[in-house]
């Protein structure tokens, strides 16, 4: 069994890995991804960060749920490694490009409707 420590620091560089989002330690990318991760992933992995920062205080850690730790790390894991980072850079890509089009189309639409109304066509 891998140690709440090593569970974090995997949580956090799939984080960065398949997200982009960077920080130091899981905390912080936590609160930086915001509404990149879906909010039962948040939760679950706030749990385990909550683990990370009670391992400096062996009674407290104790309160911890091992049980519940595990199945924490492998629903985000799970999540985090469906992710492929080429495919949002391309459906990012895209998205601009269309809203782009989109806003061309009604400027060029604008434009000739003033030319049509100015009595110019």
């Amino acid at each position: 069994m891998d140690s709440v420590e090593m569970r974090a620091n995997r949580i956090a560089s799939l984080i960065e890995e398949r997200l982009g989002v960077r920080g130091q330690g899981l905390e912080a990318k936590l609160r930086r991804a915001g509404r990149l991760l879906p909010r039962w992933v948040r939760r679950e992995a706030a749990q385990l960060a909550q683990a990370e920062r009670l391992l400096g205080h062996p009674k407290l850690m104790m309160q911890t749920d091992p049980g519940a730790l595990e199945k924490a790390y492998k629903h985000c894991e799970s999540w985090l490694e469906q992710i492929d980072p080429a495919a949002r850079r391309k459906e990012r890509i895209l998205g601009l490009l269309g809203v782009s089009a989109a806003n061309l189309l009604i400027v060029a639409g604008l434009f000739i409707t003033y030319l049509v109304w100015s009595g110019h066509v």
